[in-house]
């Protein structure tokens, strides 16, 4: 999608008193514009991942989803962010300060708004994919806002005026990107090709080290309830005994951070999990920390 450009809603302008007042009430009911920045990336990336289900579809991008899967990802957004800020809905998605807003996402880059919305504040959020970034702004749908003509559904777009007249809480924010679009497709193959959930968890750690991954990539990878005994020695079939048998520790945020320090990794937060492929000069120091690199198993 092209980057919006900056916002015209400046003091002065008609729009800035009402807006700037229904922004400063989605920070508070969200729990403040720092707690708002901190879970509004995170929301987006989980609701789209959820949708992609690269586990079990192998797709890896929106562009691959179905008509009816895009249409879902606006109303989770929606249901999500009202969950978020505890609000109830009304006529429209949300009431804000007393006041009826509808909410609409995009990926694409074209919020398309709804006979009825039209007349009411907005909040509008986005996603660019390739770039990885994230928007959340306020919007008055004002007819010279939109654009002229509607769609079969009677929804305007957002013109190219209109998108200098919004509000932005959060503009241009980067978002992780989907996990499984950062690492070639015949890895990916290879990972969820594997026949059982110990041999899915040691191609993923083979094939991707020095790089923290999330306990939820594990859980996905795994597929299964147990998934945390994926990543535990469990004997010699276990995957940390397998990557140990290849020189490679498979190392946890929470219990490992003092040798993940040592050896120069990435910081791994507490549910993250980290690979490394051990260099001769390293077995030592692995091993004072308990690690038996290339042992016989």
């Amino acid at each position: 999608m092209r980057s919006p450009p900056p916002s015209l809603i400046l003091p002065g302008h008609p729009r800035h008193a009402e807006l700037s007042r229904l922004a400063r009430e989605v920070e508070r009911l969200s729990g403040g514009p720092t707690t708002l920045e901190e879970r509004f990336p995170g929301m987006l990336r989980r609701v789209v991942d959820d949708v992609v289900d690269t586990v079990n579809t192998r797709r890896r991008s929106y562009g691959q989803l179905e008509k009816t899967e895009k249409t879902y990802l606006g109303t989770r957004v929606e249901i999500l962010m009202r969950a978020m800020m505890r609000v109830p809905k009304g006529r429209l998605d949300f009431i804000i300060g007393g006041a009826d807003v509808d909410m609409k996402f995009t990926i694409t880059g074209n919020w398309m708004i709804p006979q009825e919305a039209v007349g009411h504040a907005c909040l509008l959020a986005a996603l660019d994919e390739q770039k990885s970034r994230c928007f959340l702004g306020l919007f008055q749908a004002d007819p010279a806002n939109l654009t002229g003509g509607a769609n079969r559904d009677g929804k305007r777009g957002v013109s190219a005026f209109g998108t200098t007249q919004i509000l932005w809480l959060l503009r241009d924010l980067p978002v992780e990107p989907n996990f499984w679009r950062t690492i070639p497709e015949p890895l990916v193959e290879r990972i969820f090709s594997a026949p059982t959930g110990n041999d899915k968890i040691v191609a993923l750690f083979r094939g991707v080290t020095g790089r923290p991954i999330s306990r939820r990539i594990v859980e996905e990878t795994a597929a299964q309830k147990d998934f945390m005994r994926r990543i535990r020695s469990d004997g010699p079939s276990g995957s940390r005994n397998r990557l140990a048998a290849e020189g490679i520790v498979l190392l946890s945020g929470t219990y490992d951070a003092v040798l993940i320090r040592a050896l120069g990794l990435p910081r791994c937060g507490p549910g993250d999990f980290i690979s490394h492929r051990v260099r001769p000069e390293e077995e030592e120091l692995c091993a004072t920390c308990g690690w038996r690199i290339r042992s016989a198993l």
